[in-house]
């Protein structure tokens, strides 16, 4: 196994698996065991700030090690590569326009759990909180979709 295909595999199944492992593990255990939902929904949005961050540098490592293992910029066009730059391109708009707008919110609001859901501010921080949550499933999606794709071009040479 060539060390590009490794750090391929490792950064989008360390990335997928990062995903899964907030969605089934972090997000609903912080909302089960933390005191309030503004406590869960603190460390919930610290979290996924971590997981854009390792998600960023996953897509670095899997597109160089794309164009290095294609030895040009074509690789920029395989599927799989082009399913992961659509993944950061979905994760920093998630990070920095959505999420960016929701902490506005909250500290316009002080508390969400407390702020009555027919506020204007709460209406609007709810709509924002689903692009979010459908934001980052599409980002699994697709990247479970780019390891697919990944494993069978590695499987058919293309």
């Amino acid at each position: 196994m060539s060390i590009c295909r490794f750090l391929r595999v490792f950064a989008l199944g360390t990335w997928v698996g990062a995903i899964i492992f907030f969605v089934a593990g972090v997000a609903p255990v912080a909302f089960a065991v933390l005191g309030s939902r503004d406590d869960a929904g603190a460390l919930v949005r610290v979290s996924l700030g971590r997981l854009h961050t390792l998600g960023l540098i996953c897509a670095v490592v899997f597109v160089v090690a794309s164009l290095a293992a294609a030895g040009s910029v074509s690789a920029l066009a395989r599927p799989a590569v082009l399913g992961v730059i659509l993944m950061a391109a979905l994760m920093f708009t998630s990070q920095n326009v959505v999420m960016k707008r929701m902490r506005i919110l909250q500290g316009q609001m002080g508390s969400v759990d407390a702020t009555p859901a027919d506020n204007a501010l709460r209406s609007e921080f709810d709509k924002l909180h689903n692009i979010s949550v459908r934001l980052e499933g599409a980002v699994l999606l697709i990247g479970i979709a780019s390891i697919f794709l990944m494993v069978r071009g590695d499987l058919t040479g293309k």
